[in-house]
């Protein structure tokens, strides 16, 4: 049995294709096997809603009169810093961004209540954002000074773009010492106190195409409510970790770097987050569609929470201090059922990511398939996969000599 994209998509667009969300093809296996199931089906949809560090936006503002040059200069949105280094009326703002006066950890531990993730909520939201600029001025742009308000509506362009996200499985955060910690991964209370996670499993858009063999360069997508792709491997992309006997990563692997128009996206799917303790995040809702173009992609869909295993690692130590130690493995069934055992004490869980809300996106994008308005995309290039030369390196430090 083998199918192409182009056939599913002239399925689609006769109303005939036949799409079942990550969770609803894990019975239908059961209950018809992956033979019956693979003839059946045509796309399996998947979906994940949690926070997602190296995301933010790039926009384009349009020219003032007199025209000013904002590279080299300052740009702040609603009193959060933009990276300006492109051009003329070119900026980027990125999630952790924190406004110039916010406290940071001096008040220990650190509210963060507004950052650039924040911002790009209140721009979807189609909220009037303050922008302030200082700029050095030239011959060609001689304003040195901008305040105005702006409006996403207005803006030539305003483009979501996040490096990595996505991430295919990660670890279990818990805290051995004997203080509370506060990291991106929650508040950790002292003595294993709790254990945090954060990912949708077996509705996780990687875990159900554990060797990118149709998720790639260019795959369409489902991102922040509107329609994005896939412009390239996340950073940290590390298709190499170790793996199950049913090719699911055993800890963090494979990240995709997500593109599209922020002007579609709806604040529901992209939301501010503040971190106590941490700093600023934004809570990102991507949901990638599985073609099914042969038995063995329909049996990596079929793949269940309690068969993805998660490394326990202590982040009161073995994490910032880079060590590679885990506490051992446990599956998301576990993580799901509200505790785990480590060290032979029960710890309760809970996870960073809505599991809810990644069904609601695998259910969006069922439907937009099956009402003809998301056709599937043929990946241009493949992600680095298993066997490939990368390898991830800790930073080498050398000393700058005076």
């Amino acid at each position: 049995m083998a199918k192409t994209i182009e056939e599913i998509n002239e399925k689609i667009r006769q109303g005939k294709a036949v799409v079942v969300t990550a969770e609803e093809i894990i019975g239908m296996v059961k209950d018809k096997g992956v033979k019956k199931a693979a003839e059946e089906v045509d796309v399996v949809t998947t979906g994940t809603f949690g926070p997602m560090c190296s995301s933010g936006a790039y926009l384009n503002i349009g020219h003032s009169k007199p025209r000013i040059k904002l590279g080299g200069g300052r740009v702040y949105l609603n009193d959060v810093p933009a990276y300006t280094g492109f051009a003329a009326v070119d900026l980027y703002i990125g999630a952790n961004a924190l406004p110039d006066d916010d406290p940071r950890n001096r008040i220990y531990p650190g509210e963060f209540n507004y950052g650039g993730g924040h911002v790009i909520e209140e721009l979807v939201a189609g909220k009037d954002v303050r922008l302030v600029a200082s700029a050095y001025g030239t011959d060609c742009y001689p304003r040195k000074r901008l305040e105005t308000w702006i409006n996403i509506k207005n803006l030539n362009n305003a483009v979501l773009f996040n490096m990595r996200n996505a991430y295919q499985n990660y670890n279990v955060a818990v805290n051995l010492s004997d203080r509370t910690i506060y990291t991106y991964m929650g508040v950790l209370k002292p003595g294993l106190g709790n254990a945090n996670f954060c990912s949708a499993g077996q509705l996780s858009p990687l875990l159900n195409d554990p060797y990118y063999k149709t998720i790639g360069i260019g795959t369409k997508i489902f991102l922040g409510g509107g329609i994005g792709y896939v412009a390239w491997p996340g950073t940290q992309h590390n298709p190499n970790a170790p793996r199950t006997g049913n090719g699911v990563p055993r800890e963090g692997a494979g990240t995709l770097a997500v593109i599209g128009d922020l002007k579609q996206m709806k604040p529901r799917w992209l939301i501010g987050t503040s971190m106590q303790g941490y700093g600023c995040n934004i809570t990102v809702g991507i949901g990638v569609p599985i073609p099914v173009l042969s038995e063995e992609i329909l049996r990596y869909t079929a793949v269940s929470d309690d068969g993805i295993l998660a490394p326990v690692v202590d982040y009161s130590e073995a994490y910032p201090q880079l060590r590679p130690d885990t506490l051992g493995e446990v599956s998301y069934a576990q993580l799901k059922s509200g505790k785990i055992i480590v060290k032979g004490k029960e710890v309760p869980t809970a996870s960073l990511s809505s599991y809810s809300r990644a069904v609601e996106i695998a259910a969006i994008l069922k439907e937009w398939i099956l009402s003809g308005k998301f056709l599937l995309t043929e990946p241009v290039a493949p992600l680095p996969t298993v066997g490939s030369d990368i390898v991830l390196k800790p930073l080498k430090e050398r000393p700058i000599e005076e």
